[in-house]
């Protein structure tokens, strides 16, 4: 009989500790999600219009229609809460006859030292693309606190963008 339980005593400590090290320290939190299924939330710009047909989620999406190359703000976050981490944006990105690339772009303000950017240049698409993930960190020290966080789309060229299912997500650093 002792030498079952110590057999079982011994199988809840390896689970145990199993369980503990396979745990997803890298797990991500949604701080925001823009779902972009109205114009409400969106930083106003002829070049982006709703686009009810064309979309990831079945509500909508923006949808951008460029001759000219350049950067689309989309939103601003204001003052969020968050340090020593890494902030990811993240969209669901679809291309149509692109002549060149689109990519994430963020701005993070920070009070008295300026503007600081993360380009998802390792992300990028060009011509033409289902929905597609897109991703772009920056990475906050301990201190380093924005007090407002603009979301972009750049596109480097000619074509059709559509963007969907905007999150702004927090992960370890």
């Amino acid at each position: 009989m002792n030498r079952s339980k110590l057999y079982y005593f011994i199988f809840l400590s390896c689970f145990s500790l199993f369980i503990v090290c396979s745990s997803d320290n890298n797990e991500r939190v949604i701080l925001l999600n823009f779902p972009l299924n109205s114009l409400e939330e969106i930083i106003p710009s002829s070049a982006l219009s709703l686009d009810k047909s064309v979309t990831w989620d079945g509500n909508g999406s923006m949808k951008c229609e460029t001759m000219d190359p350049g950067s689309l703000s989309l939103l601003e976050t204001g003052d969020i809460d968050i340090e020593n981490s890494q902030l990811i944006y993240q969209a669901k990105v679809r291309t149509e006859n692109l002549k060149g690339k689109t990519y994430l772009e963020m701005w993070c303000a920070f009070p008295g030292k300026g503007e600081y950017f993360s380009r998802g240049l390792n992300n990028t698409l060009s011509g033409n693309n289902n929905w597609q993930v897109l991703e772009t960190p920056f990475y906050l020290k301990q201190g380093e606190n924005p007090s407002n966080i603009r979301l972009n789309l750049f596109i480097e060229g000619t074509g059709t963008v559509w963007i969907d299912d905007i999150k702004l997500l927090k992960a370890p650093r």
